[in-house]
């Protein structure tokens, strides 16, 4: 039996994301290698792991055990590889669509005063966890609590929400706006790691339809060729200016959240000190709403 960590860290990005491309996604990697990891495991088993239909994916009930096995195996592997970056001179950090805006530069430099024997590398990550799950990284920036238990999310500050309009957009002349002013309009969401939602309009007009992305770099085509308009945070505004889009403070929405997650068994004085450090960036400047 020949049992490879990919095919075990396919199997459960598929079930944590309910779909073969929501998982190749998280990974960075192409469905047909997702397809064909899991059914190389079940190959190897010599059983049925997950049961495949048009709308979803479900796991048998052998399959049950074995993603129990199979997370079980990934998490120890995830705590060896943590344990050796201890060692390796680098601090990795992951973010989605931004790390923490104008707050980024500061906090390298002096992160670099504190540790100038450690790295601190920045690794951009669409996986719903920031990389967490694999490894991949020691912490993750990210602007919504993990439901995972097996991390702990530390809020640091908040951040104001900005609007994305093309540049044409009647709206790009405004020097603020409001969350009515998205009222009747097409807007871009990302579900997997945007932080707005349609639930931001209840109980009053808001967009009319929504086009679903994946990513920022999606999100930003969409709007500045004027087929959607769209709402982040300030970070996003700050490290992700680009030609053809206006950002404006939305000055009626409410403040995003902003955490760190990291293992909730990980003792390392690194990620302790990053925390900190990010957690006093936000406190001479908290926005006004």
């Amino acid at each position: 039996m020949n049992v490879e960590l990919r095919y075990l860290r396919a199997l459960v990005a598929v079930v944590d994301s309910q779909t073969f491309t929501d998982a190749a996604i998280a990974l960075g990697t192409s469905q047909a290698a997702i397809s064909r990891s899991v059914a190389a495991l079940e190959r190897a088993l010599g059983l049925r792991i997950l049961q495949r239909t048009t709308r979803n994916v479900t796991p048998t009930p052998a399959g049950e055990r074995i993603i129990e096995h199979a997370r079980r195996v990934l998490d120890e592997v995830a705590l060896l590889e943590r344990a050796a970056q201890d060692h390796s001179g680098e601090l990795r950090v992951s973010y989605a669509w931004s790390a923490l805006g104008r707050r980024t530069v500061a906090l390298q430099r002096k992160w670099e005063e504190l540790h100038p024997a450690v790295r601190l590398i920045w690794v951009q990550s669409n996986a719903p966890t920031g990389g967490l799950a694999n490894g991949g990284v020691d912490i993750a920036v990210v602007r919504r609590p993990l439901t995972d238990n097996r991390f702990a999310t530390t809020m640091i500050g908040t951040e104001a929400r900005y609007g994305a309009l093309a540049k044409g957009d009647p709206l790009a002349r405004r020097r603020f706006l409001r969350l009515s002013d998205f009222a009747g309009r097409t807007i871009a969401v990302d579900h997997r790691t945007g932080i707005t939602t349609e639930d931001l309009w209840l109980g009053m007009d808001g967009p009319a339809s929504v086009r679903l992305v994946q990513g920022v770099d999606e999100w930003l085509t969409l709007i500045s060729t004027g087929q959607a308009v769209g709402m982040s945070s300030e970070a996003t505004a700050a490290q992700n200016p680009r030609p053809g889009i206006t950002y404006r403070p939305v000055r009626d929405a409410p403040p995003i959240s902003v955490f760190l997650a990291s293992w909730k068994d990980d003792p390392s004085v690194l990620v302790a000190d990053f925390t900190r450090l990010a957690r006093e960036a936000f406190i001479p400047d908290q926005p006004e709403l």
